[in-house]
């Protein structure tokens, strides 16, 4: 078992990871109620309460482990403030789709691969990808993630942002070389 010290160094390296992928589920309608981050800090103070019932022992094991927390707290939260009642099959269908996000993060950087070690590899590199995308300044993070990882066109997200096409395009050519340098200054 690791020290708490440890154990806490450890969980905290996934605060990005998770944000990002509490940001996505609750989307745009629940973030004026429910905090991403409020979601996020209970998962990792209940992963740090049940740490002893944690069996895995690598990252990809321990990030599967606390998206599945994640789930399970976006569900209740959801319940808490009446937008779905209690049901298993949308518990479920949460931690399929944080799962799915978790993969879309990861395949940012990588080639489809279909083995258990490249989905390892996968959500390794979705820790890192998240961590980096911390770093950006927010205009910059937002378009990143609303095209690579939402998937919306550059029209959707000079709607969403309040901004023109081409002001979009600048930011997100200025995030992905930010982006990059992070990410190859961590390696």
């Amino acid at each position: 078992m690791s020290p708490p010290l440890e154990a806490d160094a450890a969980l905290e390296r996934f605060r990005h990871y998770l944000l990002l992928l509490a940001r996505h589920q609750l989307g745009r309608q629940a973030r004026g109620k429910l905090e991403p981050s409020d979601v996020v800090q209970q998962t990792l103070l209940e992963a740090h309460r049940k740490r002893q019932q944690f069996r895995g022992t690598t990252d990809a094991e321990r990030a599967a482990w606390l998206r599945q927390i994640l789930a399970f707290n976006l569900a209740d939260a959801l319940r808490h403030f009446g937008r779905d009642k209690r049901d298993a099959a949308r518990e479920r269908s949460l931690e399929q789709e944080l799962e799915q996000s978790s993969m879309r993060l990861g395949s940012w950087l990588a080639a489809d691969q279909a083995s258990p070690s490249a989905d390892a590899v996968r959500h390794e590199e979705a820790v890192r990808v998240a961590a980096a995308l911390a770093q950006l300044p927010e205009a910059n993070r937002e378009a990143v993630v609303l095209r690579y990882y939402e998937g919306l066109s550059l029209d959707e997200i000079s709607d969403r942002l309040g901004r023109t096409p081409p002001a979009v395009a600048g930011l997100l050519k200025r995030g992905l070389k930010q982006l990059r340098e992070t990410l190859r200054d961590a390696e």
